[in-house]
């Protein structure tokens, strides 16, 4: 999300923004860093059973448990494949009482980069397996384009209803 500063009769003036971007299958993808709470190291997940097919389950965060959604299954239809660079990205997202942890499975984290305003461009519905809606935009690199995810979008009405009620039905995890 971009700061703005805006006086009346004057232009609004915009920094960069911050995204952390990662790579899943042959598409670089990018969300903001300000929904970023941290990257940790691919472990065990924990199915639960009647979720949709794209939350993979559960995974034990210092005694809490988050949901796990797979954006190849989102996106593709397919499964992330696990390399030893695979890792989980976990976001604050927010649900019916406020943020909530989540983790997504990326092939691999890249880097933290700004990106000018000026510098994106609005999705296309063409070219990508991801859907126009779940992008902010197209990010222009000098080494080419990322995707900037919407977050929010990318997880279903009907999935943020159930992340915000997986709490209190999950075993402990401790």
């Amino acid at each position: 999300m971009a700061l703005s500063i805006a006086s009346p009769g004057k232009a609004t003036v915009s920094s960069p923004s911050q995204y952390l971007t990662f790579e899943l299958g042959d598409e670089m993808f990018a969300v903001g860093t300000l929904n970023v709470r941290e990257i940790i190291e691919y472990g065990p997940i924990t199915s639960v059973p009647l979720l949709p097919p794209s939350i993979r389950g559960v995974i034990n965060l210092r005694g809490a448990a988050v949901p796990v959604l797979d954006l190849g299954v989102r996106f593709r239809g397919e499964r992330t494949v696990q390399t030893s660079r695979t890792c989980f990205v976990i976001l604050e997202v927010q649900a019916n009482a406020g943020g909530k942890p989540v983790g997504i499975i990326v092939d691999a984290v890249s880097e933290v980069l700004e990106i000018a305003d000026q510098d994106i461009e609005p999705s296309l519905n063409f070219g990508t397996d991801v859907r126009a809606d779940f992008l902010l935009g197209i990010g222009k690199l000098e080494s080419g384009f990322v995707l900037l995810l919407d977050i929010g979008r990318v997880l279903s009405l009907e999935q943020v209803d159930v992340l915000a009620t997986l709490d209190p039905l999950l075993p402990s995890t401790a």
